[in-house]
């Protein structure tokens, strides 16, 4: 699996980059499927993102959209003008009409393709994404809106969970323990105590960041 931070609020790891309120990321994987995962706020900073990192719109197979709220969603219209040739996963709670080739929900834990999983919405707001690698299960979030927890528990009936990518929004830094990857990104509010609890593990985000693992 290969991960590069598009959209983020954190400061950008390259040159030209921009940053902005919200997330979104690329994934992937050794079947030469390119998922999109979010689309960040703003449709001219995700597209400008994308140019710079070397990723064509027309590259992209699958969006994966974590939840509707709008840093995670308003970029979407613009993505869709370029390529609309998508399958869309949304949780059931988006509401909004969306212009491309497939659109669907994910009410519960489902596995995408080989290796690819959705853990379905859960708490009534989000879905988040888990690839398998070498090393285990990457959880992609977009802002753990859910309880960590109840995400990380979700997850696990996929296989053993190595790290975490994306918002850890209000996540009490303990529910992390144990994992080998914290890529914390986004709205996370306790970096500073995360970074601090596990130094081994921890990554930072930014545009321009790239997470390659078999």
């Amino acid at each position: 699996m290969k991960l590069t931070i598009i959209f983020d609020n954190s400061p950008p790891l390259i040159k030209g980059l921009q940053s902005d309120w919200g997330f979104a990321a690329l994934i992937e994987t050794g079947e030469h499927r390119s998922i999109l995962f979010d689309t960040g706020a703003n449709g001219k900073i995700l597209l400008n993102n994308m140019e710079i990192l070397g990723i064509e719109p027309t590259s992209i197979d699958e969006i994966f959209i974590s939840h509707p709220h709008h840093d995670h969603v308003g970029g979407l219209p613009l993505f869709l003008a370029e390529n609309k040739d998508v399958t869309v996963w949304i949780p059931p709670s988006f509401g909004w009409s969306i212009d491309a080739r497939e659109v669907i929900a994910v009410p519960y834990p489902t596995p995408l393709h080989e290796g690819i999983y959705s853990t379905g919405e859960l708490e009534g707001i989000e879905q988040s994404m888990a690839v398998e690698t070498s090393k285990g299960l990457i959880i992609i979030a977009g802002c753990s809106h859910p309880r960590m927890e109840t995400i990380l528990t979700t997850a696990s009936q996929f296989g053993n969970v190595y790290g975490i990518v994306g918002g850890l929004h209000s996540t009490q830094p303990e529910a992390l323990q144990g994992l080998g990857l914290i890529c914390a990104t986004h709205c996370t509010q306790q970096k500073e105590k995360i970074r601090s609890l596990y130094p081994d593990a921890y990554l930072e985000g930014g545009a321009g960041r790239v997470i390659n693992i078999p």
